[in-house]
């Protein structure tokens, strides 16, 4: 069964390659092709994961996905705005991306993947934090001061945990 479905998926990716391909010798491509290549990628990968059901197709997709979304707002409808404002936007869309991985691997694989949560919570913070910009701004360059600290207090409750662990086997 799964052969198949990915013979299936094999097929679909090379029939649509194909006819991109045979398409761009009739029409001019220039001014849209290299705005069309991520989103085409993602798409790529996020229909080979959904119809092979595997996380290892919709991660890259929703990555690539946020990304291709990012650089088409920037330079399409929000082109003009100019400043933090596209970076905001563009971090927003990247975090929409990780967020899209969550939602498609619960909805179409067996095991959901929660994780991308964290980088594109990250992501949509900072990109709210720009687009408001004043005092979220100063919080956003605080947390960048600090954020060691947090890797250090982790890496000794880590320590700690582990100690803790080794000392309680060897009592048994």
């Amino acid at each position: 069964m799964k052969t198949k479905r990915n013979d299936v998926v094999g097929g679909i990716l090379l029939v649509g390659f194909g006819l991109m391909a045979l398409l761009g010798q009739f029409v001019d491509f220039s001014d849209t092709l290299g705005m069309m290549i991520l989103p085409v990628i993602a798409a790529v990968f996020l229909i080979a994961g959904i119809f092979t059901r595997n996380a290892g197709f919709i991660i890259p997709g929703g990555i690539i996905g946020g990304i291709a979304l990012g650089t088409l707002l920037i330079t399409g409808p929000f082109s003009q705005v100019g400043g933090d404002v596209e970076g905001g936007i563009f971090m927003l869309s990247f975090a929409a991306g990780w967020a899209l991985i969550t939602v498609l691997t619960a909805v179409f694989t067996q095991k959901p993947q929660w994780w991308p949560l964290i980088p594109g919570g990250i992501m949509a913070v900072i990109g709210t934090g720009i687009l408001f910009g004043g005092v979220f701004m100063t919080v956003l360059a605080f947390v960048g001061k600090i954020w060691p600290v947090f890797l250090i207090l982790g890496g000794v409750a880590l320590l700690w945990q582990s100690r803790h662990i080794n000392e309680k086997s060897l009592e048994m």
